[in-house]
């Protein structure tokens, strides 16, 4: 099984997150890991899957002209507006897909704190016996709670990043986002190629750079339509 990086995009927000799922849905070829880093075309937010929208523009009350999408996946509000975003998809092959949710979120985020340090960031997965100093957040807002095997600064707690997942019977859809004021100066594209290699080492599978899949264009076309009508946003 080989561990696919794909191409980094720019897109709006409702275009990342139906690129997302369709990279869950629809992957052409055989079992693949599937990875890619992409980028915003404008300020964006996004919120997890259950959230209620009038509590999320409650929180964001004020910012005007974003750019607002729901997430296929859970989790809470996400300001995309400084941070490295990322989506990895582990199929159904692979025994991480049977783990519970927990056990393949500390293995994601095990290897991203193996690059930071690797990059002499002070950077740690929480756990159990290391919690994070009381927090004064809101509940549901990523960067202002943190949760069990985020990764945090050692020695302030920050919440450096997160992530949120979806599973079904196609692979598990994990999109994962780092905040890049919590760590000090960083060559990110060298963190994001120690980010792959450790992943890769994680899973057990090669890393293999290849083209964009060759999606079906009217389906990703209904599927950008889709998350960015009124009717996903405002579906619960």
């Amino acid at each position: 099984m080989e561990f696919h990086l794909l191409p980094t995009r720019v897109g709006a927000a409702a275009e990342n997150m139906a690129l997302d799922f369709l990279l869950l849905q629809r992957y052409p070829g055989g079992p693949a890991f599937r990875f890619r880093h992409y980028e915003w075309r404008r300020p964006a937010f996004t919120f997890g899957f259950g959230q209620k929208i009038a509590w999320v523009r409650e929180q964001l009350a004020g910012a005007e002209g974003l750019d607002l999408c729901r997430r296929p996946t859970g989790g809470g509000i996400v300001d995309h507006r400084q941070d490295w975003t990322y989506a990895l998809v582990i199929p159904r092959e692979h025994d991480l897909w049977e783990a519970r949710a927990a056990q393949s979120y500390r293995t994601l985020h095990e290897c991203l704190v193996q690059a930071l340090r690797e990059l002499g960031q002070p950077a740690v997965v929480k756990t159990a016996a290391e919690p994070a100093p009381p927090a004064l957040a809101t509940p549901g807002v990523c960067f202002q709670q943190v949760e069990l095997f985020d990764v945090i600064h050692e020695r302030t707690g920050e919440k450096i990043a997160g992530a949120a997942q979806k599973r079904n019977k196609h692979g598990l859809l994990c999109q994962g986002s780092i905040w890049k004021p919590a760590v000090g100066p960083l060559d990110w594209d060298q963190l994001g190629g120690r980010f792959i290699a450790a992943l890769g080492e994680a899973v057990g599978a090669p890393l293999v750079p290849v083209p964009w899949p060759e999606l079906n264009e009217d389906e990703v076309t209904g599927l950008v339509e889709q998350y960015a009508a009124p009717e996903w946003m405002e579906y619960r």
